[in-house]
């Protein structure tokens, strides 16, 4: 089998996976577990794009999510008092728009730095704008928040019930898989890979570097964005515990251990996260549950930097190999075949 042919039959098996999961498992699964790993693996998907494909990690995506999780709410209904009600389709957009302008913003700030004071400028951002809602009662209602959010109903369809949410979700995360999938290998995409590489020399070739990477940020920030929106229905709230700095290095963490190359490697990362979460507490104290995520982190970091997808990379490869070696001689493969060992996501 060509490797074009081996990643098309893995892509539908996950696609058929993906489609009937929620058909097989109980809503619990299919709400708690499913959608939440498709909403942290959106955002976490904003961070792969800059980290990955930009060389920029920014610790504020999740302050991005949650700036439009706070304008879905306030021009949406909430059980407050605050807000203006727009109708569904407008409350989404502005939302989404006023995640990207954020996204923008931030990158204008941060990305005439590099490394570790790109990523402190981005968690200052993060914190601040958390600590920013935490304080203002005329628009972010404060400490509590907003309540009461509801997801719209389309045709009849009731977004609110886990079996519909999960399909939306799963529509929306597959549009931005696929999008980044096609971004990354535009004349743009291509171009913020060789800035990641090396920026001298792109810079040097005639391309405005600060001007790409700011663009790089309201990209990311128009998918955290999208993910913020669907996390507020999900929740059907949002208080600045949800934007706090603890769901700031969640997001990191899930885009680590997934791995950060990979665009698919932030919903595998996701799902590795939300199914710690929800069953390590059956086997340790709650308490220690921050201390579990960190020792995972810690061994993925240590024995492989490319996260899970790094490994099943690698396990591929292995197979590959072995049924090559097996092969009878004369029974050569093709340089496309031999391709087949490369990574699928």
């Amino acid at each position: 089998m060509s490797a074009g042919a081996g990643r098309t039959v893995a892509w539908l098996a996950l696609a058929v996976v993906a489609v009937l999961y929620p058909l097989v498992v109980p809503g619990f699964w299919a709400y708690q577990i499913g959608a939440q790993s498709l909403l942290f693996g959106m955002i976490a998907l904003s961070l792969n794009l800059l980290a990955g494909y930009g060389g920029m990690v920014s610790l504020a995506q999740m302050a991005i999510a949650g700036a439009a999780g706070y304008a879905t709410a306030y021009f949406g209904v909430n059980s407050t008092d605050l807000g203006i009600v727009l109708p569904w389709p407008l409350t989404v957009v502005t939302a989404i728009c006023l995640g990207t302008l954020f996204g923008a913003v931030v990158g204008a700030i941060s990305v005439r730095t590099r490394g570790i004071y790109c990523l402190m400028i981005t968690l200052a951002i993060a914190v601040g704008f958390s600590l920013f809602a935490r304080q203002n009662y005329s628009v972010f209602n404060g400490f509590n928040g907003f309540a009461g959010v509801r997801a719209p109903t389309v045709a009849g369809i009731d977004f609110n019930e886990s079996v519909p949410f999960y399909y939306l979700t799963l529509a929306v995360a597959a549009l931005a898989l696929g999008w980044l999938y096609h971004v990354v290998r535009t004349p743009f995409g291509i171009a913020l890979q060789g800035i990641r590489d090396n920026p001298r020399r792109m810079r040097t070739l005639g391309f405005d570097v600060i001007r790409l990477r700011i663009a790089a940020f309201a990209l990311s920030g128009l998918i955290a964005a999208t993910g913020g929106v669907l996390f507020v229905w999900y929740n059907g709230r949002i208080s600045p515990g949800a934007i706090d700095v603890q769901p700031t290095i969640d997001i990191l963490i899930i885009s680590v251990v997934g791995g950060m190359a990979s665009p698919l490697g932030a919903f595998v990362g996701a799902v590795a996260f939300v199914l710690l979460q929800n069953f390590a507490i059956d086997l340790i104290s709650p308490d220690r549950f921050n201390t579990l995520i960190g020792l995972a982190f810690l061994v993925v970091v240590l024995f492989s930097p490319e996260g899970l997808t790094g490994i099943a990379q690698r396990l591929l490869r292995g197979v590959r190999g072995a049924a090559r070696a097996e092969r009878p001689p004369g029974d050569h493969e093709t340089s496309t075949e031999e391709a087949a060992a490369r990574r699928i996501s």
